[in-house]
């Protein structure tokens, strides 16, 4: 289930997102939905990063079964700029963006493991029939 924010002008159905996690094991997720002003600002309050990005990520310790497993981010103007680029809809690019960030908040980690969160988006990507995700996009640069 979603607990969706969605702190932007864009209609987005939280319904979009529940056979993800449905398909990932997660039973709840938060996912909060800014403009690039507002991610910019998340980003160098948590990162130090002073600059945007498309989706952040962070994990929670829960207490009780009925609390978020974490938060994803997503940047809706990133979403829209990258969905109109590639080709595809923003609902797709919201949907690849929110498996990678529901992957990080699983505890997986491009940058250290060894293809397994490659593997698991791969596994995501085609089950949901969506373009590339963004780590084979970051890849083929």
């Amino acid at each position: 289930m979603i607990d969706l924010d969605n702190q932007t002008d864009t209609i987005v159905d939280a319904a979009l997102f529940d056979p993800i996690c449905d398909f990932l094991g997660i039973d709840m997720l938060e996912l909060i939905l800014v403009e690039d002003a507002a991610m910019q600002a998340i980003n160098a309050q948590t990162r130090g990063k002073n600059s945007t990005t498309d989706v952040l990520s962070f994990p929670l310790v829960r207490s009780h079964m009925h609390e978020p497993l974490g938060s994803v981010v997503i940047s809706v103007e990133r979403a829209h700029e990258v969905a109109h680029e590639l080709g595809h809809t923003v609902q797709e690019e919201l949907q690849l963006l929110f498996t990678h960030g529901a992957l990080h908040v699983l505890g997986f980690d491009h940058e250290t493991d060894h293809g397994q969160m490659r593997d698991k988006e791969v596994q995501v990507i085609t089950h949901f029939n969506l373009p590339k995700s963004l780590i084979v996009r970051n890849t083929d640069v």
